[in-house]
């Protein structure tokens, strides 16, 4: 029986701050249907709620033994982590404060994370409760008693909080796994849940959006220190990533990808036409838009039509009719997508 086999004990293992999805209240694929194709996969996660960690051998059998290919082997120890693991809110809020505190002390940051090390692994084995390298650490362990080849990828994390302008702070953890002669990019504590920013607690709310995501999407809101794991012939530098738009999961579902404003602040003339365009794939339908557009207090929304222009692309157009400046929320069928900024001045 192997027992603790996956827990360094000695380890100087980098904890990251990890960001977490928000709740928010205002293919380089496999499959386009994923829940339909890995049903089965789905259900043997299913079968073992809160199955104990101490040997990670004997889960990932019972994960993995029953299906045939590793993309539903992979499948079922994704999922199974994404359900039974919770992300640690109060070690989460106490970790970042601390790694953005030390940012530029090397030294006394490795003293942070080998002091904060034991209790991290106590956490995630006995109450089942992490932070980003917890989920994507276990997420490796189980493929590595599965046969499946799987690496930890350590960057920035993009959300509504983190690294949006700036030089940048490395807050996240992910993986990548290779998969039918390629490698895929997926992130288990993003997929897991959101924090309630209000209740500050974590629901468990298991989404499809980065598993075995689309690389260009997926690097819209995850940068990774080796630049290779990208998975791109063309990467983006580190400043476009950081002052690109924000964009939320819910845009994986529609295979979209803003084209223009390239930043995520722009600058629109009063009374003249500004343009959103997307790439958009295959994906879900768009069937309505709305612009929320944020004013300190004063919110207001529009529902501008969607077009394809003379390139090809899905664009919404808009005249904002006073001066000022927007943040401005692009919601596709009443779900969030992407958030500019937006100042508008006279001509």
């Amino acid at each position: 029986m192997i027992v603790f086999s996956w827990l360094p004990v000695k380890s100087t293992l980098l904890i990251l701050s990890c960001c977490f999805c928000f709740s928010f209240n205002l293919k380089a694929q496999i499959t386009d249907d994923k829940a339909n194709d890995f049903a089965k996969a789905d259900s043997m996660a299913a079968l073992y709620p809160n199955h104990s960690l101490i040997n990670l051998k004997e889960l990932a059998d019972k994960l993995t033994k029953p299906l045939d290919t590793d993309v539903d082997k992979f499948r079922a120890i994704f999922r199974w982590v994404c359900d039974n693991i919770e992300s640690d809110y109060s070690f989460y809020v106490k970790n970042k404060a601390k790694r953005e505190k030390l940012n530029d002390k090397p030294e006394e940051l490795e003293q942070w994370n080998k002091q904060s090390n034991p209790y991290f692994f106590r956490r995630l084995l006995h109450d089942h409760k992490t932070i980003c390298s917890g989920y994507a650490y276990l997420v490796k362990e189980l493929c590595f008693q599965a046969g499946i080849t799987c690496k930890i990828i350590d960057g920035y994390g993009r959300t509504v909080d983190a690294n949006i302008g700036g030089t940048g702070i490395p807050n996240h953890s992910w993986n990548a796994v290779y998969l039918a002669n390629q490698w895929y990019l997926c992130d288990a504590t993003w997929s897991s849940g959101v924090i309630d920013s209000e209740q500050k607690q974590f629901i468990s709310q298991f989404d499809e959006a980065y598993f075995l995501a689309p690389p260009a999407l997926f690097v819209r809101n995850h940068y990774p220190l080796d630049t290779a794991w990208t998975l791109l012939k063309e990467k983006p530098t580190l400043h476009q990533f950081l002052n690109g738009p924000l964009i939320y999961k819910k845009l994986f579902s529609y295979n979209a990808s803003p084209v223009y404003p390239e930043t995520f602040t722009a600058t629109a003339t009063k009374g003249e036409k500004f343009s959103f365009r997307f790439n958009k794939g295959s994906g879900l339908e768009i069937k309505k838009v709305e612009l929320q557009l944020v004013q300190g207090s004063r919110t207001i929304s529009v529902y501008p039509k969607l077009y394809t222009d003379a390139e090809g692309l899905t664009t919404i157009d808009y005249v904002f009719t006073h001066k000022g400046t927007y943040v401005v929320h692009i919601l596709f069928n009443g779900d969030y997508v992407v958030t500019y900024t937006v100042t508008v001045s006279s001509k």
